[in-house]
């Protein structure tokens, strides 16, 4: 079993600000969201095995908060740079809807949410560029991102899903990743086969767990490698969670 959570709300969230790699707290709506989604993992009576986070600080209060509320603070926790948020650019820090505004709603809608179309880069220099993060030192600069769209994050997210996650599911573990918005609908789209037109719509809320349910293993190799999902739901309130999709939906005013 894994299930995806993404954080909660951060103060960036809030402001309604492109936040991307921007390394923000989670607001007091935030807090609360992690520890709400603790809960629900703990009523759902799950345990993990094994629990991956981004490097973004938001992702890891909210694990540490949910954890927490889930009665396993000292699960065993990997950071990793491929479950950050996508690079939004020279976009970051700016106000979603003053974007709209100042672009127009199909510009700021392609930049958002096109599969293959990125926003603006920022220059080598500028404090938002990775490179000059000391976080991300020990990562290859030619792999760092000025900006990203979907497809750029696709492209890291498919291989930690090989690399990390399908070797533990296949193993019987029971995973926890909590990352953000984009890096879960790139997981999603890949493990749920979504295509880069429907993509567009998918709208994950923050601070809901997604369960993914997989069908028995077989024995064959390429079939392990895969993994099929049986099932997949977010846990909680039904009306709850649909009201926060729409609430992300409407960011941008697009």
């Amino acid at each position: 079993m894994l299930v995806v959570l993404r954080h909660g709300q951060s103060t960036w969230n809030e402001l309604n600000l492109f936040t991307g790699w921007h390394d923000v707290p989670l607001s007091a709506k935030g807090e609360a969201e992690a520890d709400a989604a603790g809960r629900t993992l703990r009523d759902a009576g799950l345990r993990f095995d094994a629990v991956y986070t981004s490097l973004l600080t938001r992702a890891m209060d909210t694990n540490r908060r949910a954890l927490a509320q889930l009665g396993q603070p000292d699960a065993p926790v990997t950071t990793d740079w491929r479950l950050n948020e996508r690079h939004y650019g020279a976009l970051q820090g700016l106000d979603k809807k003053e974007t709209t505004r100042l672009h127009g709603a199909e510009q700021t809608k392609l930049w958002r949410r096109s599969y293959d179309v990125p926003p603006p880069p920022v220059d080598r220099a500028s404090h938002e560029h990775p490179a000059n993060d000391s976080r991300y030192a020990h990562i290859d600069a030619k792999l760092l991102p000025a900006t990203e769209c979907l497809k750029d994050v696709v492209a890291r997210v498919v291989p930690f899903w090989r690399e990390v996650l399908v070797p533990r599911l296949v193993a019987g573990d029971d995973v926890l990743v909590v990352a953000h918005g984009n890096s879960l609908r790139a997981l999603a789209m890949h493990v749920e086969h979504i295509s880069s037109d429907d993509i567009a719509e998918m709208n994950i809320p923050t601070g809901v767990p997604r369960r993914y349910r997989f069908h028995a293993q077989s024995t064959d190799d390429r079939a392990r490698r895969e993994l099929r999902v049986a099932d997949v739901a977010y846990l909680g309130d039904a009306a709850a969670i649909a009201a926060a999709t729409n609430a992300v939906a409407a960011q941008a005013g697009t």
